[in-house]
């Protein structure tokens, strides 16, 4: 059974960053047996990164819409599993105030880092939480997930302008702030095929190419992305061919000479 300590000690082996900002997607089950629960993986963790930043996503874009458009950041539940449901209640917890894609966050500067996000018309806008992960070079941590989970690749097409992926009309929602005040938050929402189902496609070359490493946490198979490498890398290739995601068709080896030359 995995406890605290075992969890802490996953964490180091993996070679997370103690001080560094880590995102994390997750699904609880497969961690497996863990004494305490929930919680205790939320221990581990901020635990862990105590003198970071720990960020968790608590999104709600599966419910909050043009016919239930009121977003309290308070209650308004996370639709993205258990652990991130628990996380954002939790003392410390700061989470911020956009209607759709929302994150917690514990640690060195989380109320800096989630402020003001209600006034970002796109999910995933570079001012936003998702460009700031880039710019804090921030590790993602995908405990029993894969890529189709990265919600920070969403963040890398919208900074490249790909085509099609975010809505050119405006949905009209608002947000309830931690101050009860309601503010008018005009959204532009995802919308076309979903690119996200087709991310597993770049897994082989995030791995060659040093952007993302594998391990273990409990008995979760776990990836490890480079924010940074991740989207330089994603970056030059939606340049080239905006399409890349819009398929289920494997990556060719084309791909991989490109970046070997």
């Amino acid at each position: 059974m995995h406890t605290k300590t075992s969890l802490m000690d996953d964490l180091k082996q993996l070679n997370i960053k103690k001080q560094g900002t880590l995102l994390v997607h997750s699904s609880y089950k497969s961690i497996g047996d863990v004494k305490g629960g929930p919680a205790t993986v939320l221990d581990s963790l901020s635990r862990y990164m105590k003198e970071g930043l720990l960020v968790l996503p608590t999104h709600t874009w599966d419910y909050i819409n043009k016919d239930n458009a009121v977003f309290h950041v308070l209650e308004s539940p996370s639709n993205v599993g258990m652990l991130t449901e628990k996380f954002r209640k939790r003392k410390g917890v700061y989470r911020s105030e956009h209607p759709t894609h929302s994150v917690a966050a514990l640690g060195q500067d989380a109320k800096g880092f989630t402020k003001n996000e209600y006034r970002h018309e796109t999910p995933c806008a570079r001012a936003s939480v998702w460009g700031k992960l880039l710019d804090r070079k921030a590790q993602i941590l995908l405990i029993g997930v894969d890529l189709t989970k990265n919600t920070f690749m969403h963040g890398i097409e919208e900074w490249v302008n790909t085509p099609g992926r975010i809505t050119d009309t405006y949905t009209d929602l608002y947000s309830i702030l931690y101050s009860g005040e309601k503010v008018h938050v005009p959204s532009r929402r995802h919308c076309g095929s979903s690119s996200s189902e087709h991310y597993w496609k770049v897994e082989d070359l995030l791995l060659e190419e040093g952007a993302m490493r594998k391990g273990t946490f409990g008995d979760a198979s776990v990836r490890i992305l480079d924010a940074e490498k991740t989207a330089l890398l994603l970056s030059e290739l939606l340049v080239i061919n905006p399409a890349l995601f819009s398929t289920n068709e494997p990556l060719t080896d084309t791909w991989r000479y490109y970046f070997h030359d």
